[in-house]
């Protein structure tokens, strides 16, 4: 069953699974329409969260089944971005391959392409695998998660001039002087008089982002410290006595490949959508959106992202 949990002036959350919403008239009519498809799935973990995973080759036939139908959804030059995290061997201190099956079970079961892998690492987070980090201390901090960027298109809708960063001090530097060592580099490469001369309004930002919350992709890394506990969507649940999200995404995140990816107007889906933090952000860029997340408790929780939503899930929940 198919249930609009509350709309907003450019989206709406959708309480449901998957599953479902895919199976709805909504979607079914959005074929072929949606530009972006930005989302974090359930990672292949060995060990059952509470927000839910599958693990194993189940875990892929369902990913790559999803994907399948994720594709028709998609404009020609649509995009859809997955984030999916590392997963380890049950007991010993060798990392799975799942997370590279999943990608390669997707390109196999679909005509997308893979535009370009990112990484994005979290300074916050806690040591992992715990045995291996800190107690035997024979590995070190597990701390990134792998980004894939997959379109129908060999060539995409997609802008860096709406994601540059700020120039490091060196290139202000060669900028205000307007004078460098150019020539030849050990690498072969030749630099001429005038190749860093020009300002272009920014750095063109690496695939390796660095995102710090409240300092979008100021960096070389995308870097996303996820310490948030005590913010507005904790305690705002913690208030209505419902369930916080245990692994939300970051802003920075989906803001970068909101802006990177679509224009003002585009459409943007987020088929696992949490506390919805990429629906907020869509709003936010004035992109319209849609969402879906089965969890009762989160959905309410994401109304706090929100100004005024229309017909929230359940009143007495959103006062």
């Amino acid at each position: 069953m198919t249930e609009i949990a509350y709309e907003t002036d450019l989206g709406a959350m959708l309480h449901c699974t998957v599953e479902d919403a895919l199976e709805s008239r909504m979607l079914q009519e959005l074929e072929g329409k949606i530009d972006l498809l930005f989302t974090s799935p359930p990672f292949p973990l060995t060990k059952k969260k509470s927000y839910g995973n599958l693990e194993g080759q189940n875990y892929l036939d369902w990913l790559s089944g999803l994907a399948k139908r994720f594709e028709t959804l998609l404009s020609p030059t649509g995009s859809m971005v997955i984030e999916i995290g590392n997963a380890w061997e049950p007991g010993a201190p060798v990392m799975q391959t799942w997370p590279m099956r999943a990608l390669l079970g997707i390109l196999d079961s679909t005509n997308l392409h893979l535009c370009q892998t990112f990484v994005c690492h979290n300074p916050a987070r806690l040591p992992g695998p715990a045995t291996w980090v800190n107690v035997q201390r024979i590995r070190v901090k597990d701390s990134y998660t792998n980004i894939w960027w997959m379109s129908p298109s060999q060539r995409p809708k997609a802008d860096n001039r709406r994601v540059l960063t700020e120039y490091s001090p060196g290139m202000k530097r060669l900028l205000k002087t307007q004078t460098y060592n150019s020539g030849t580099r050990p690498s072969g490469h030749q630099i001429n008089d005038t190749s860093f001369l020009k300002e272009n309004e920014g750095a063109i930002p690496p695939n390796g982002l660095n995102v710090e919350e409240g300092d979008p992709y100021a960096v070389n890394f995308l870097e996303i410290a996820n310490t948030r506990s005590g913010d507005n969507y904790e305690k705002y649940c913690k208030k209505r006595g419902v369930a916080v999200h245990p692994a939300r995404m970051q802003a920075p995140l989906a803001e970068f490949f909101i802006r990177f990816l679509t224009e003002p107007g585009d459409l943007v889906f987020d088929p696992f959508a949490g506390s919805n933090t990429t629906g907020a952000e869509a709003e936010k860029l004035g992109r319209r959106w849609i969402a879906t997340e089965p969890e009762k408790d989160y959905v309410i929780g994401s109304v706090a992202r929100f100004k005024n939503p229309r017909d929230p899930v359940t009143k007495a929940n959103t006062d």
